[in-house]
């Protein structure tokens, strides 16, 4: 049975929350690449960027509905999603757009597992850890490449 260390890519392009958009935005045009892992001055894993990240910069802002009522404004939408969407669309760095919400795995992981997980969160690629540490990163095309290789 393939494990995710069989399949990964070890050289994996990670990025800083002080890393500028352009600069995001021209690594993953010259890499080729729909992600990366956002790591701290010493290397820990602290979350991951996508290119979905980098295309909500240039989305259409929705104002929430307010009602007014006397003195008082009233939200009918989340005020705190209204600030975060517009903290992601004004952001100037990495810092400023990415997720600290990130699933991961171990290079020991059955692939068939990273297959399910990349199905059910519906992601693109995920970082492969041990313990903070980022050793690898698995994306689809690592999984399909498993159905035309060679037995």
């Amino acid at each position: 049975m393939l494990k995710v260390a069989d399949i990964m890519t070890k050289d994996v392009i990670t990025v800083r929350t002080e890393t500028t958009i352009r600069e995001l935005a021209e690594l993953f045009t010259r890499h080729r690449i729909s992600s990366a892992p956002v790591v701290d001055a010493s290397g820990a894993l602290i979350g991951v960027v996508t290119e979905t990240d980098l295309i909500e910069q240039d989305k259409s802002l929705h104002i929430p509905t307010v009602i007014s009522l006397f003195d008082w404004v009233i939200y009918l939408e989340s005020e705190k999603k209204f600030e975060k969407e517009l903290k992601k669309m004004t952001g100037q760095t990495v810092g400023d757009i990415y997720s600290e919400k990130v699933d991961t795995v171990a290079p020991s992981t059955p692939i068939s597992e990273v297959a399910d997980l990349m199905s059910s969160k519906k992601v693109h690629a995920i970082p492969v850890t041990e313990g903070k540490r980022v050793v690898g990163i698995v994306a689809r095309i690592d999984l399909i490449r498993t159905m035309v290789a060679p037995v």
